[in-house]
């Protein structure tokens, strides 16, 4: 978290440094709110739910069918960046219209491309589309990767609807909640991905997510999320705003460094986007199992985001999540160490436990000291550059894991030189790796800790705290 300073283009000399907006100018949250914020986060749970398990029934099927742990890092990195190549667009639509209109469209496009992945899965063999030197293979993984990465604008939107429709003190809590849901998705899709590719294969499991996006839409169109004007920052935002997006994050001190945080932190995350599955399926025998697997130790996701949807982050979300990501880093180094089902998915749990933390954290400080007005593009910008990161270390680590480390590992030279720490087993080089990825991010959540960044954005962060309860409470100012 390093302090940033960017020196101004010269068209922007003579503009005013960018003011944060007092928090009286977002709008009050209407008495029902929350109760719809409820019905709008299940509403959105069904649609993740749906995308997650197409997505994991794409991993799953790739690897089981190719055994190319390049393929699937290929394929995590691909949605990544497609993410981050999107974000600020997502992030200006959020802002410039009405987040049920946002969260409609992202669901007409997801459906779109799902229908669109199945009607090329009918017209081409399979062993057409898994011939990875072919074109219709990565045309296909496209496509259904578009309509997930279009669903991630429905999840930008449900972060800004947290400002519009709780109560601040409790935002930390609504946070925990979709952390819960989350792990829910998650836990839900890892088993059910990893039967259907077993027993239906991916046609089936195309036609199944297809028919349940559907569903989602027509829900939506039974929802109102009751938003009566819509505020746009400097004007109507530019359908791409990078600067107003850039200039949000700069009023908030201390608010650039905690992007530049978890855009490193991020890079990290790639490592495990491009191995978990394949080292999952290794160690456990086969993709039923591993999805059996996932589902049990995803909910980790569940009880995280419990506990925070009870007790809240505390009074710096920014020291919680700092500890918590080098927690991570300490799990990640550790769970692989011996080729053993149940410390994989012990070590797995632990970290699914956490991660909602970490996630609510980063969400809660956005959405307290950034204007509602601009915080559809402040998530969209920080998205960009956090996505950006991941497909980076994915597309580097699968063929490093595939082409170096794994074969290192299982010569004699390997085995004497690490064997002392990672003993013996399968898939040992990609042990080694989770171990220096582990060491990494213990580094950055510690040494975090040490910047002027941190001190000055909890300075805000409590700031905005006392100023939100002083307006709720004016006897206690």
């Amino acid at each position: 978290m390093d302090d940033a300073n960017p020196h101004p283009q010269p068209h922007d000399v003579s503009a005013p440094p960018p003011q944060a907006v007092p928090a009286g100018d977002d709008p009050e949250p209407p008495p029902n709110g929350h109760r719809t914020f409820l019905h709008v986060l299940v509403n959105t749970a069904v649609a993740n739910t749906t995308t997650s398990f197409l997505w994991f029934g794409l991993t799953f099927w790739v690897y089981l069918e190719t055994r190319s742990v390049l393929a699937t890092g290929v394929i995590g990195g691909a949605y990544m960046l497609l993410v981050a190549v999107f974000s600020m667009f997502f992030g200006t639509l959020v802002d410039r219209f009405r987040k049920h209109r946002v969260m409609l469209l992202a669901t007409v496009g997801t459906l779109a491309m799902f229908a669109l992945s199945g009607i090329v899965y009918l017209l081409h063999p399979e062993a057409v589309l898994l011939d990875l030197r072919g074109p219709w293979f990565w045309i296909f993984a496209v496509i259904l990767l578009t309509g997930a990465v279009v669903e991630q604008l429905r999840n930008i939107a449900l972060s800004t609807t947290v400002s519009l429709l709780v109560p601040g003190p409790r935002r930390a809590n609504a946070n925990g909640l979709v952390g819960t849901v989350q792990g829910l998705a998650f836990l839900v899709t890892s088993v059910f991905s990893g039967l259907a590719i077993g027993l239906l294969g991916m046609g089936w499991t195309l036609l199944i997510s297809v028919v349940l996006i559907a569903a989602a839409m027509v829900h939506l169109l039974l929802l109102t999320i009751p938003e009566p004007v819509i505020v746009a920052a400097e004007g109507q935002p530019k359908w791409v705003d990078v600067r107003g997006g850039f200039r949000a994050v700069l009023a908030a001190p201390g608010l650039l460094a905690l992007v530049v945080f978890t855009t490193l932190n991020n890079l990290v995350a790639g490592v495990y986007i491009a191995l978990t599955d394949p080292y999952g399926i290794e160690v456990f025998g086969s993709v039923e199992l591993w999805g059996v697997a996932l589902a049990v130790v995803s909910s980790g996701f569940m009880v995280g985001g419990a506990v925070i949807a009870k007790f809240g982050l505390g009074s710096n979300p920014i020291r919680t999540m700092l500890l918590f990501a080098a927690l991570i880093g300490v799990v990640g180094a550790v769970f692989a160490l011996r080729d053993w089902w149940w410390l994989y998915g012990l070590g797995l749990w632990v970290f699914f436990a956490i991660m909602p933390a970490v996630e609510a954290a980063e969400q809660t400080v956005i959405q307290r000291v950034v204007p509602f007005r601009q915080q559809g593009r402040v998530f969209g910008f920080a998205m960009t550059f956090e996505a950006a990161a991941a497909p980076v270390t994915a597309f580097l680590i699968a063929p490093i894991a595939e082409f170096w480390t794994i074969p290192y590992m299982e010569t004699a030279a390997g085995r004497e030189t690490w064997g002392w720490l990672l003993g013996e087993g399968q898939v040992r080089g990609i042990a080694l790796v989770f171990v220096g990825a582990g060491l990494i991010s213990i580094l950055l959540g510690l040494g975090a800790f040490l910047t002027r960044s941190y001190r000055m954005l909890s300075t805000q962060y409590a700031e905005a705290a006392k100023a939100e309860a002083a307006k709720a409470d004016p006897a206690e100012s």
